[in-house]
């Protein structure tokens, strides 16, 4: 384990009977992991199923915890098994959502007022074909891009996370970056979007 973890070390605060600790790491992963969940599912009430349902697990085994990892990788760990269980779960809901894709059910922040009503619209342009984009790659794919991207885990951690070897977390990136580009490819034209390339 990194000794820098400090995440980690709240954790084992935690485990040790601070809720304090427990309180610290829940508002710094409340909203990476919602996103996350979210992303992945695509459907708002079920991302806040699994989101309850990732905490009370790490509740309940806080007292078995080892930082063994990142506590990040630890969390969204639980995180993929919960969704994984989702899937298997709810096979018929995950074949609607996927025919049902624009329901509205995947809401984002609204832009702040402030901005041009031009940039308003060419940025919700530009989020919209991103997200349809990242909702059309297949789900191992989406979540080695959605783990990177909404949590910044390495692909080593992304690897340990969906059980895994190094390598094809990385090839499942590539691809999914590559898909993403090639998608976008109309729009990157004119305003590119900063995607990573994972070699």
């Amino acid at each position: 384990m990194d000794v820098q973890d400090n995440d980690a070390g709240l954790m084992l605060r935690y485990r040790d009977g601070d809720a304090a600790a427990f309180a610290a790491l829940y508002a710094h992963y409340k909203a990476p992991l919602y996103r996350y969940l979210l992303r992945h599912v695509r459907n708002a009430c079920a991302a806040a199923d699994l989101f309850q349902e990732v905490w009370s697990h790490l509740i309940a085994t806080r007292a078995r915890y080892e930082p063994r990892a990142k506590f990040a990788t630890f969390l969204f760990h639980i995180a993929h098994n919960c969704a994984i269980d989702f899937f298997r779960r709810d096979a018929n809901l995950r074949r609607a959502m996927s025919v049902n894709e624009s329901d509205g059910l995947l809401l984002e922040p609204e832009v702040p007022e402030h901005q041009r009503p031009d940039r308003v619209a060419e940025f919700a342009e530009q989020e919209s074909a991103l997200l349809a984009a990242v909702a059309a790659l297949p789900q191992e794919q989406r979540e080695a891009f959605l783990l990177r991207e909404e949590t910044g885990l390495s692909v080593e951690e992304i690897a340990r996370v969906t059980d895994v070897p190094v390598e094809t977390a990385k090839s499942r990136l590539r691809y999914a970056v590559r898909k993403l580009k090639h998608s976008l490819r109309p729009m990157q034209e004119h305003d590119p979007l900063p995607l990573r390339t994972y070699a």
